[in-house]
C-alpha cells in the first residue's frame, strides 16, 4: 500500500517535495490556498546546489534551457565607480554550473509538469496541521507567515521586520549581467529576466507599512532618481500602473531560529522554516533543496520518524547559517555611515572568499 503525504503549500518547496516523492510511488495530496500558479514574477537566481536538486527530479535541463545563464555581476557605488566584481566563471569552474536566472512562473510550471492532474488542489487552506490525519507525514511549506509553524511552535518564532522596505518589477529592455548599486543606506538591483527584460529591486531603511502619498515610483524617485545612469535608465522605463509596475514588500525574517524543523510527523521546508532576506538570493535554492532532501529521507527510510530526523540534522544548520548571513549582509548594506568599511569588506570576500555554490 503506498504511503502518504499531504503537503501545505504549491510553491518552490513544496512542489519538489511531491515530485520526488509521487515519482517514487506516494500518494501525493497538495493543497494551495492560491487559485492557481502565479502568472506574474521576477526572476530568480538558481545556484549550482540548486541545479543538482532539479537534476535529482529529472528537471534540471528543462530549467536550464529555460532559464538564462548568469555572464557577469558585481557591485558599484551610487555615482557608478566599482566596489567589486563577481568572478562568474570561477564559480562555472568549481561546480560546472554558474548561476541561472528563471523567472518564478516558468520554474514553478516546470515543477508541476510532473503531477497527475488533481494532486494539487488549488484554492484549499489548511488552519492548523494538528487537524490533520490518515497522513504518513505533513510537509509545512506555507511560506513566511506559516499558520503550521504558528501552531506548532507559537508565535515566539514569528517573523519581525528588518527595518528595510524593498520594491521590485520588471521593465522592457535587456541586460546580461547582475549588479548591485549601494548608496548610504541603500541599495538597487538589476538582473536579466526573460524575453529581452530585466529585472530591477531597491531596498531602503523606512518605517514598517510606510506610506507613498504620491505614489512608488514617486519614492522610487525620490530615494533614487540622482544615482549613476545604470539606475536612472531602468527608473525611466518603470511604468507603475501597467500590471507589472511596481511592488513594494517590507522585508521581514524569522524573529528566532526554530529549535528543530519537525514536530510529530510533520516537516517545515523553505520560509516556513528559515525564513530568511534575499540579501544572499538563496531564499528558493534553498527550499528547493530542503523538499528534494526531504522527500529522498522519506523514500529511503522505512520509519517515517528516522526520515524526518535525518531531514532535519542535514537542513537545520546549513540553513539557518545562511539566514544569518543573509540578516548580517542586510544590515550592512543598510547601516547609514559605513559605506567605506562595508564597501573594503565586500572587496576582501570576493577576493578570498568562496560562497556556498
Amino acid at each position: 500500500m503506498a504511503r502518504t503525504a499531504i503537503i501545505i503549500g504549491a510553491g518552490i518547496g513544496g512542489l519538489a517535495t511531491a515530485v520526488h516523492l509521487h515519482a517514487n510511488g506516494w500518494d501525493v495530496d497538495v493543497r494551495e490556498r492560491a487559485a492557481g500558479l502565479p502568472e506574474t514574477g521576477t526572476a530568480l537566481g538558481m545556484w549550482p546546489s540548486a541545479l543538482r536538486a532539479l537534476d535529482t527530479l529529472g528537471l534540471g535541463a528543462t530549467v536550464r534551457s529555460l532559464a538564462r545563464p548568469q555572464t557577469g555581476g558585481g557591485f558599484v557605488r551610487a555615482d557608478g565607480a566599482r566596489i567589486a566584481d563577481v568572478d562568474v566563471a570561477a564559480l562555472r569552474r568549481r561546480t560546472g554550473d554558474p548561476v541561472y536566472l528563471i523567472s518564478r512562473v516558468p520554474l514553478l510550471r516546470t515543477l508541476a509538469g510532473p503531477l497527475d492532474d488533481g494532486v494539487i488542489r488549488f484554492g484549499e487552506s489548511v488552519d492548523d496541521v494538528r487537524e490533520l490525519s490518515g497522513y504518513d507525514v505533513v510537509v509545512a511549506a506555507d511560506g513566511i507567515n506559516s499558520r503550521a509553524r504558528n501552531s506548532l511552535f507559537g508565535n515566539t518564532y514569528g517573523t519581525r521586520y528588518t527595518g528595510v522596505t524593498s520594491w521590485r518589477g520588471i521593465v522592457d529592455g535587456d541586460t546580461d549581467t547582475v549588479v548591485e548599486t549601494w548608496g548610504s543606506g541603500a541599495r538597487f538591483g538589476v538582473t536579466p529576466h526573460t524575453e529581452g527584460r530585466t529585472n530591477w529591486f531597491a531596498c531602503v531603511r523606512a518605517p514598517e507599512r510606510a506610506k507613498a502619498p504620491r505614489g512608488e515610483l514617486a519614492a522610487l524617485e525620490k530615494c533614487f532618481g540622482d544615482w549613476h545612469p545604470g539606475v536612472r535608465s531602468v527608473l525611466d522605463r518603470v511604468r507603475e500602473n501597467d500590471g507589472e509596475g511596481v511592488l513594494r514588500l517590507d522585508l521581514h525574517d524569522l524573529a528566532r531560529p526554530l529549535p528543530r524543523y519537525v514536530s510529530g510527523r510533520t516537516a517545515l521546508i523553505g520560509d516556513a522554516a528559515h525564513a530568511m532576506t534575499p540579501d544572499l538570493g538563496r531564499g528558493a535554492c534553498e527550499a528547493l533543496i530542503d523538499g528534494v532532501t526531504l522527500a529522498r529521507e522519506l523514500c529511503t527510510h522505512h520509519r517515517v520518524e528516522d526520515a524526518l530526523a535525518a531531514y532535519d540534522a542535514l537542513r537545520r544548520v546549513p540553513t539557518q547559517r545562511l539566514a544569518r548571513a543573509a540578516r548580517l549582509m542586510n544590515k550592512m548594506v543598510h547601516t547609514p555611515g559605513v559605506a567605506p568599511v562595508r564597501n573594503t569588506a565586500m572587496r576582501l570576500m570576493l577576493a578570498v572568499g568562496r560562497p556556498p555554490a
